[in-house]
């Protein structure tokens, strides 16, 4: 599928990905935006809520994007890192909405790690981001 800015490439064959796609092809000045993590300007958490870190997390990237003129329709890939898998698979439908609420309905390429820890003590979630913003 193309829209405009970018070209979602997805196999014919291959069942439909959800909530993310599998590949997408762009031109443009490409954003590079470092892991953000659930906390505020102030580098302080506000909470302890996993969804709630997953949402300040996304706006967080959000805020960067914007400073190079970008929007969330120009996200190309997120990365996420998390420390708990039963978080994220019990409180899915939670995270889809707060996703929504903040990058609306546009599903860049994605992967999802479970990983060990993270850096910062109290962070639930870390997600980098890479957009592409058209010419």
């Amino acid at each position: 599928m193309r829209t405009k800015d970018f070209e979602f490439l997805h196999p014919g064959n291959w069942v439909a990905a959800k909530g993310y796609s599998n590949g997408i092809a762009a031109d443009g000045r490409q954003i590079f935006i470092a892991g953000q993590i659930g906390w505020n300007a102030y580098a302080e958490f506000e909470t302890d809520d996993f969804v709630a870190q997953v949402e300040q997390a996304l706006s967080n990237i959000i805020q960067v994007l914007r400073e190079a003129g970008g929007e969330p329709h120009h996200l190309v890939r997120l990365n996420w890192y998390l420390i708990n898998k039963a978080d994220y698979v019990a409180r899915q439908k939670e995270v889809g909405e707060a996703y929504r609420r903040v990058i609306g309905r546009h599903f860049p390429a994605m992967t999802l790690l479970i990983v060990a820890g993270l850096l910062e003590a109290g962070a639930k979630v870390e997600i980098e981001a890479t957009a592409v913003i058209p010419k």
